[in-house]
């Protein structure tokens, strides 16, 4: 199982679309390593540079998030920069289960939450910490903390724990 955990890029923004996760001249890649230095090349966001990318494993975004084209390149450009987890108040469906399916989580929050952890900790080094056992995403700064309750199917739970579609459906088949 994938580690979820690490220091959270705030892209504080909704309707993130996949062209803006991984650009679409990229798609003729043949490796998912070969997406890595491309993730949200194209991202327009003010106060964000690509050097925000490094050293995170979580994102924390608004609504919609990977909305755009069904690809799985998009997930695969985050899974590469080593962020298995985003957190948002929705996202895309097809998007959303990509995530899934590479055996990565999108967890949703309510709206309140989000703006809430967005006017908390976006301006401070912030680490969340996922127990998936548990369904609680727990988030640290120097001087706060916050345990924060969200829910899965059973399914998604199952392909999170197994690493992903193609490795659940070598365990079960």
């Amino acid at each position: 199982m994938k580690k979820f955990e690490g220091k959270v890029l705030f892209l504080d923004r909704s309707d993130i679309n996949t062209d803006e996760i991984i650009p679409a001249k990229y798609l003729t890649e043949i490796t998912k390593e070969a997406l890595k230095p491309h993730l949200f090349e194209d991202l327009t966001l003010e106060e964000f540079s690509l050097e925000d990318i490094k050293d995170k494993g979580v994102i924390v975004s608004k609504t919609n998030f990977g909305c755009g084209s069904s690809r799985e390149h998009a997930p695969w450009a985050i899974e590469q920069n080593d962020i298995n987890v985003v957190i948002a108040e929705s996202f895309a469906r097809i998007f959303r289960q990509n995530m899934y399916n590479c055996g990565m989580l999108a967890i949703e929050l309510p709206k309140d939450t989000i703006e809430q952890l967005f006017s908390t900790f976006c301006n401070q080094e912030t680490y969340v910490s996922i127990r998936l056992e548990k369904e609680i995403v727990c988030v640290n700064s120097d001087n706060q903390k916050e345990e924060i309750k969200f829910s899965l199917n059973e399914f998604d739970k199952h392909l999170i724990e197994a690493g992903g579609w193609v490795s659940y459906v070598d365990q079960k088949y």
